[in-house]
């Protein structure tokens, strides 16, 4: 789908008044997140691990969930950890299980099948359980929506901890403790947290009021994993998510995990690793786990102490994940079939066709691209089994889906997740009528409003402006991610100088441009050179939407102009 642009404002004279000594363009950049004080912005350029992170003990349930733990670990009781499947529960459950084996705990990890059981708890896994003599359970990165399976907990004589960062459900479970920053009732100060920031305040707080001997730095050790679980989660990477992922980078480049450490070489990240390595590299291979095989092996990568066994699991991660992306390519011809006649509506549904079954860890990611190319609603379904099926959806942020879900409900056996991002279950006897109550919504919600993608512009910057100055103050803003994106500016009334076709299939296009009296800068476009590039000629007049970044080669350094977008329409 064509994105229409959209040029942020530019700041206000009292603003720059007030900061005469910033350069304008990063004074909006920092505006547009609402860092507009003194004291926000030195929080924001200069994060302090010290400083920044808020007490864990602010959290209500807190102190009397550190004081189970305790108890069980003085009594030798057994705890589970039971996880989530993707990365964000992989790392949290990595977390605390480094965290409570350095405590002297007896702890053991269970970590649901994707395909079988869904996330957070569930019946059957619990039933397992039995004859284990658990006697403490501690959720991470889910939980808060188990009601039912809470009580079973009760029922079998557990405690039950619960950890979890998505939104509070209309019924809360009864648990011994629920540490959660989107509580109403709770306190805590950032409510942004991912489901490994939770387990990381947990895990600080065991730390803090541990009476034996912890090696020193062991709490900032654990940082690499929760830079991993908050940049893969897509959590907002500002206040104290920042914090904790700039200093989670620096120890992601030198951990002492072999796992990861091996992870790293098989990517082939040769470069200091930041968000974008995370988010497009290491990220996707380690949800690749619980998307084609089983969670079970992110884990075993991140806690592995074996060498042998950290590359033999890398490899197996690296040839998933290629499966992976072969898997979604097949699905999207098939899910787009289904849609031709159907762009009109205000919300897509797909399903899997009788002959075979999606995937069940693919069609969140099929949903996501689908929403991507026609900005409205989308919801994936697939068969699990004889009678049940299982949905992923992803939403735009003028339809909120797990509001949608929750009215919904009675059709559902489960439903959980993000305002745009959510997944749920339900028999296929009522997925008809899931469909056309979900569909009534969508019309009532969506009614008056036309959607549009929208891509919207910091700033429009002349040829002039683009200099290694700007660049050195716009990686003051790293690490980039959600609310904090990668800045996008406009150049406009570019005269084409040159044009190449680079790549094997001259797939990529690289443009030399002026501007007025500027001198030429060269702007690049990955992917670009045989859709655009067989539309332009030299001496063509185009206006450019893109990033500034650095280009390393052989030992230079150039600034690199990658093309996000282009008009032609001024092209005669």
């Amino acid at each position: 789908m064509k994105k229409n642009w959209r040029l942020n404002p530019k700041i206000t004279p009292d603003l720059q008044n007030q900061f005469p000594e910033i350069n304008p363009i990063v004074l909006q950049l920092l505006d547009e997140m609402g860092i507009n004080t003194q004291e926000k912005i030195d929080e924001f350029w200069n994060p302090d691990y010290g400083q920044d992170l808020h007490n864990p003990f602010l959290f209500l349930d807190m102190e009397k969930a550190v004081k189970r733990i305790f108890k069980a670990i003085k009594k030798e009781e057994k705890i589970l950890i039971w996880g989530d499947y993707d990365a964000d529960g992989v790392t949290s459950s990595a977390v605390l299980y480094s965290t409570l084996k350095k405590l002297g705990a007896q702890v053991e990890v269970y970590l649901p099948d994707r395909e079988l059981e869904g996330c957070g708890l569930n019946i059957e896994g619990l039933k397992k359980l039995k004859n284990k003599k658990i006697k403490l359970i501690i959720t991470v990165d889910c939980g808060i929506s188990n009601a039912e399976e809470a009580e079973l907990v009760k029922k079998l004589g557990i405690d039950l901890i619960i950890t979890d960062h998505h939104s509070q459900p209309l019924k809360l479970p009864k648990a011994y403790a629920i540490i959660n920053p989107k509580l109403e009732k709770e306190k805590y100060p950032f409510r942004e947290l991912a489901g490994v920031g939770v387990a990381f305040k947990l895990a600080q707080a065991l730390l803090k009021e541990s009476k034996i001997d912890i090696e020193k730095g062991f709490e900032k050790w654990l940082l690499d994993l929760v830079a991993l679980g908050t940049v893969a989660d897509c959590e907002p990477l500002l206040g104290e998510n920042r914090t904790l992922v700039k200093y989670g980078l620096v120890v992601l480049n030198k951990t002492r995990r072999l796992g990861l450490q091996e992870l790293i070489k098989i990517s082939n990240l040769n470069n200091l690793l930041d968000s974008e390595h995370i988010s497009f590299q290491l990220g996707p291979r380690l949800n690749a786990a619980s998307r084609m095989d089983h969670a079970n092996t992110a884990f075993e990568l991140l806690t592995t102490e074996s060498e042998k066994e950290a590359r033999e699991i890398a490899k197996k991660l690296n040839q998933i994940n290629q499966q992976r992306q072969l898997m979604i390519g097949k699905i999207m011809q098939e899910a787009k079939e289904q849609i031709k006649g159907e762009k009109d509506k205000k919300i897509i549904i797909v399903e899997s066709p009788k002959k075979w079954f999606w995937p069940v860890g693919i069609i969140g990611l099929v949903a996501g691209r689908l929403q991507d190319e026609l900005y409205k609603p989308v919801i994936v379904i697939t068969k699990i089994d004889k009678k049940g099926l299982q949905g992923s959806s992803r939403s735009v942020p003028e339809f909120n889906i797990v509001k949608a879900l929750q009215e919904c409900g009675r059709h559902l056996l489960r439903y959980g997740g993000h305002p745009e991002a959510s997944g749920f279950s339900l028999e296929e006897n009522k997925l008809s009528e899931f469909k056309e109550e979900i569909n009534k919504i969508a019309e009532r919600e969506l009614k008056n409003l036309e959607l549009f993608s929208w891509l919207k512009i910091n700033a429009k910057l002349d040829l002039g402006d683009i200099n290694w100055d700007l660049q050195e103050e716009l990686e003051k803003f790293e690490p980039f991610g959600e609310s904090n994106k990668k800045p996008k500016f406009l150049s406009v009334n570019l005269q084409i100088t040159g044009l190449e076709k680079l790549g094997k299939n001259e797939q990529h296009l690289k443009l030399s441009v002026i501007q007025s009296s500027f001198n030429s800068k060269k702007f690049i476009g990955f992917g670009l050179g045989k859709t655009i590039g067989s539309k332009l000629k030299i001496g063509d007049m185009v206006d450019i939407v893109f990033e500034l970044g650095v280009n390393e080669w052989n030992g230079n350094k150039e600034l690199q102009m990658k093309i996000i977008d282009i008009d032609i329409t001024n092209i005669k």
